[in-house]
């Protein structure tokens, strides 16, 4: 089995849906946080799924599976991130409870892509 054009793999479309949730719950973050936390999180949320798409358009499966591990870490960083923004109060424990639980299931999916691109 060939690996789906990045579009149509749900790494992918989850980390998509992962971004909209931070950008939307960023825009109440306070204004001096713009340039920090808020850009961090940002940044690190975008990294996720824009990794999964250049690693798939690579012509090694070793240079895809380099990219899917800088997915996972820029994962983790969020994950950071969000825990970070939660200890500030700028989520609460429930934005930052759907977010991580988001950000769980984008790692589950990228784990399990990781694995096939080593058997393929």
């Amino acid at each position: 089995m060939a690996l789906k054009f990045y579009k149509d793999l749900v790494a992918w479309q989850k980390a998509m849906d992962l971004v909209t949730e931070i950008y939307r719950v960023t825009q109440k973050f306070p204004k001096h946080e713009i340039f920090s936390l808020t850009s961090q999180l940002r940044r690190s949320a975008i990294s996720i799924p824009s990794n999964i798409a250049e690693g798939q358009g690579q012509l090694s499966k070793g240079d895809f599976r380099r990219f899917l591990g800088h997915a996972r870490g820029s994962l983790s960083e969020l994950e950071t991130q969000i825990i970070i923004s939660q200890n500030l109060d700028y989520l609460t424990a429930e934005e930052a409870a759907s977010l991580l639980n988001s950000a769980t299931e984008v790692g589950r999916i990228l784990n399990g892509l990781i694995t096939f691109a080593k058997t393929k």
